[in-house]
């Protein structure tokens, strides 16, 4: 039986494991950290459950389909609900609630500007069709040639993928008022670049966003990656934890075996396929030897990076009135926040943030009576200085803000507190430049544009995940998996 050994057991890891297991290779995945899922942890303290990244359930379909090709449902793991209101948005006039509902969202825009609601309709049938031919036909090409896309779908559909049309200049057609267009720009941000920067094509997460839905995992993000897991072993794939690879062994272009480090005990694994699911850049750079290395130091510092991550998790002693499960604090100036972490990086001066309170919709993640909060303020990544005392300044500036906008004060309810940002990164997954999210998929970084999901340098050495096709983001990662698998099978 063929043996791959995969590094990291974050969402594409697990993902080409459970492709690779079903083929019927023998498969191990290494992993550094205690338990799988990588970004998509989970941990417990003081009777609270903290999911530490992802924290956005969208595209329904992605998870589905995923489950459906090894005969499996979403549900035979997890039960999913759909929240009402999706998220809302506190702009500096206050909060609006963004409806489930399409007809209520269209009278919602309606209201903020005259002839929006129609405009909508003709804004989502084209992201509609950018959505179909996106997520089923192009997130699933290699990346290998241009000739993948001498598609005749792709070629009758390129002027309407609106490629080279950015999607700050695509939203500006259909929207005008301020607030629409942040709302409309917003899910971009999950792409890691400035909507000025980003293909109009990504007008399909509009689609994910409004069309189908957000919704949330009884019990946690977590149990996405637990799922994952669980049907990885139902399959036969092995796992190791608490194991640091240290070098991949390459014998004349071939990836021949993995030395790891398990327990203090130095092992070594044998392997026919080698699928990096780790950070590529630490992969290169770390585990091979420079004469095995697809691209250069120079190439990588002149990669465009989506952002990090300043996250606090945050359990209080009280319960809070009137929160919604997800919330966006659109209160400051939103070009100004973005220049600083794509145009001249630096820590910003007045962040938007983010905040989920996953005890609204579910009374397993907090103690009776208590809530569970999630802050996240998006930073540029390779940011040094990241101190006690920074995190510290930026907390309390954007929990002064929350107390403002909700009205009830926090600060003195706080039971447990824990901050997390680009050092932690690059401790616990080896992130390049303490990436939270990859690189950004901007026009230049896209498709053949990326990082090769297969080594030109060492035969039998593929990679999976946020810095190969198809990019960012937990659907992407699911794919990415089912991708390299299909490459490797046609191989070897």
């Amino acid at each position: 039986m063929k043996k791959a050994v995969i590094i990291g057991s974050g969402f594409a890891g697990m993902s080409a494991a459970s492709f690779m297991a079903k083929a019927g290779w023998d498969v191990t995945v290494l992993e550094k950290l205690s338990m799988p899922g990588g970004r998509g942890r989970k941990y417990r303290e003081d009777g609270f459950t903290f999911d530490m990244g992802p924290s956005w359930y969208w595209m329904p379909d992605v998870f589905e389909r995923y489950f459906n090709c090894f005969d499996k449902k979403v549900s035979d793991y997890y039960e999913l609900i759909r929240l009402d209101p999706s998220y809302r948005v506190y702009y500096p006039d206050g909060p609006v609630d963004i409806p489930a509902n399409y007809t209520e969202l269209k009278n919602l825009f309606e209201s903020i500007e005259k002839g929006s609601g129609e405009k909508l309709d003709t804004f989502l049938k084209e992201a509609h069709y950018k959505y179909e031919v996106g997520i089923n036909k192009l997130v699933h090409k290699p990346g290998q040639s241009v000739t993948e896309f001498l598609d005749v779908d792709l070629a009758k559909g390129l002027l309407k993928l609106d490629v080279f049309t950015s999607m700050k200049k695509h939203i500006s057609k259909y929207f005008k008022n301020p607030k629409l267009v942040m709302l409309m720009e917003f899910p971009v941000l999950f792409l890691g670049a400035l909507p000025a920067d980003i293909p109009a094509l990504y007008s399909l997460m509009n689609y994910a966003d409004i069309k189908l839905g957000t919704w949330y995992p009884q019990g946690g993000m977590y149990n996405i990656a637990d799922a994952m897991y669980k049907l990885a072993v139902e399959l036969g794939v092995k796992f190791r934890f608490n194991c640091d690879v240290n070098k991949i062994n390459v014998t004349n272009g071939k990836a021949e075996s993995i030395l790891a480090k398990e327990n203090n005990e130095d092992l070594i694994f044998k392997a026919d396929v080698v699928i990096g699911g780790a950070d590529y850049h630490f992969i290169e750079n770390k585990l091979l030897q420079p004469n095995h290395r697809t691209y250069s130091d120079n190439y990588w510092q002149k990669r465009v990076m989506a952002p990090s991550c300043l996250l606090y998790y945050i359990g209080l002693n009280k319960r809070l009135k009137n929160v919604t499960h997800h919330s966006l604090f659109f209160d400051v100036d939103f070009e100004k926040h973005g220049a600083e972490i794509y145009a001249d990086p630096q820590w910003p001066t007045e962040p938007l943030f983010y905040v989920s309170v996953p005890s609204v919709t579910d009374d397993s993640v907090a103690p009776q009576g208590c809530e569970n909060l999630f802050f996240l303020i998006p930073v540029a990544a390779g940011l040094s200085e990241d101190t006690e005392e920074k995190r510290e300044q930026y907390f309390k500036m954007i929990v002064s803000r929350f107390e403002k906008f909700t009205g009830q004060e926090i600060v003195h309810s706080i039971i447990y507190k824990k901050s997390y940002s680009i050092s932690e990164f690059k401790q616990d997954y080896n992130a390049f430049k303490g990436n939270a999210y990859g690189l950004a998929n901007t026009l230049m970084q896209t498709s053949i544009l990326k990082p090769s999901l297969k080594s030109k340098k060492v035969s039998n050495l593929f990679y999976t995940g946020q810095l190969t096709v198809p990019g960012p983001g937990v659907p992407p990662s699911l794919i990415s998996g089912e991708v390299v698998s299909k490459e490797i099978l046609k191989s070897f």
